[in-house]
């Protein structure tokens, strides 16, 4: 029985990647930001979206993975097949304009944190992380890459620990996390809208599919026809990945507006726009530690998450016009590829060095990806359930009813970023 437990414990981690990966990727210095605003100005209230959250996060996710798992397909490249070109062509470049807008605000955070940690100037940290960046994805193969990622999402614990340090009100927390709390307020739905956008993201969703194709790749199946098809233990083992990615970010999610709430909501410090902020104003709250694990923490994730909005920015701009793509490729066979992540990240930097507000970076953002969420999550939720793409492997009605709930869900947030 020892025997049996432990050698399924040794699997269990050696399946964890592109699932654990994108859940990583998904708290990224944005995401950080807008999940500590929401504890500085709404306390606990809103804990217990998480717990829903997470669920539609597996289901999407899952989707993404089997779909690419059964047709060899990047998701991209399937809409362009089953979507009328003009709109394959404008989701596209929905995702790539706001992966890009993402990328800047994301490395100038990083930037931001980093010198809090150590006195450079601003547009020296965005030089040195951009840069770095860059050749990080060009140099490194795939499996070191994946590695590399895979290791990252360590980096994401400092917010669990941060929760710790500041000595919350336990029972309250547990208390806003299983009873739901809504509060009629336009400010309090607009920071829900935000957060479930934060959580449910485009960029996620490519990325998760393209990882499918890559780890086929890795394994020799370098043809679409010699991708195509999978069997019941690989679905397993992709939907245990992911669901452990997806409860891990929610996890992290959770602490870190537990910790925002515990200390900046408590205190009555509502005026937060950037986790920049937070981390500045956790200083005399709870003291330097909690600090260095705030900052340390957004700049390690900000590591992971660029190249990862950049790479998918990639992978759908190659899916959608059929050029060679993939992080197995090399700079010479894939030039378009890896010129699309190095336009991206210097596109960012250049915003950055040019002073562009990173908030109305993520304004913009937030509104062509919610422009393109609901249609993205429709068509996702559409292909994973035809039996004539899917076979036997289709989801689940359950898995469906929830799809499909992601996309009611998702609905308002469109309509509200679009007539902000």
């Amino acid at each position: 029985m020892g025997v049996r437990l432990g050698s399924r414990v040794v699997h269990f981690f050696r399946i964890l990647g592109p699932g654990l990966i994108t859940g990583a990727a998904d708290d990224d210095p944005s995401g950080i930001s807008t999940y500590s605003v929401a504890g500085a100005t709404a306390g606990y209230s809103l804990l217990w979206i998480t717990l829903i959250t997470t669920p539609m996060m597996a289901v999407i996710q899952g989707m993404c993975a089997r779909i690419s798992m059964v047709t060899g397909e990047g998701l991209a490249a399937l809409m362009l097949k089953r979507l009328p070109r003009a709109v394959a062509y404008a989701l596209a470049a929905l995702v790539i304009v706001a992966n890009t807008f993402n990328v800047g605000a994301d490395i100038g955070g990083m930037a931001a944190a980093a010198k809090m940690l150590v006195p450079i100037p601003v547009d020296a940290w965005v030089i040195a992380f951009g840069v770095a960046l860059i050749g990080f994805q060009i140099w490194l193969p795939y499996a070191v890459l994946a590695n590399v990622f895979k290791w990252l999402t360590v980096v994401l614990f400092a917010y669990v620990i941060t929760a710790f340090v500041v000595h919350p009100p336990w029972p309250i927390v547990l208390a806003s996390l299983v009873i739901p709390h809504v509060r009629f307020e336009s400010a309090w739905f607009s920071t829900m809208v935000g957060v479930l956008g934060t959580t449910i993201t485009p960029y996620l969703f490519f990325w998760q599919s393209a990882l499918m194709v890559e780890e086929d790749k890795k394994h020799g199946r370098k043809t679409i026809a010699s991708r195509r098809g999978t069997d019941e233990q690989a679905v397993k083992d992709a939907h245990a990945d992911i669901n452990a990615g997806m409860i891990f970010s929610n996890i992290v999610a959770f602490f870190i507006i537990v910790t925002t709430a515990a200390t900046l909501g408590a205190h009555g410090k509502h005026d937060v726009a950037t986790a920049q902020d937070a981390a500045q104003a956790l200083r005399p709250l709870a003291g330097p530690f909690a600090t260095l694990l705030f900052t340390a923490g957004m700049v390690g994730t900000g590591v992971l998450a660029v190249p990862v909005m950049a790479a998918s920015s990639a992978y759908v701009a190659a899916e959608t016009f059929r050029f060679r793509e993939g992080l197995n490729e090399t700079v010479h066979r894939a030039a378009r590829f890896y010129g699309i992540i190095t336009a991206g990240i210097l596109i960012g930097i250049a915003m950055d060095l040019l002073k562009v507000n990173p908030i109305r970076a993520l304004f913009w953002s937030a509104v062509l990806n919610g422009v393109a969420a609901v249609p993205l999550l429709a068509v996702i939720v559409w292909l994973a359930s035809s039996r004539k793409i899917m076979r036997q492997w289709r989801s689940s009605r359950l898995a469906v009813a929830w799809g499909w709930g992601t996309v009611a869900l998702m609905g308002p947030r469109q309509s509200g970023c679009s007539t902000s």
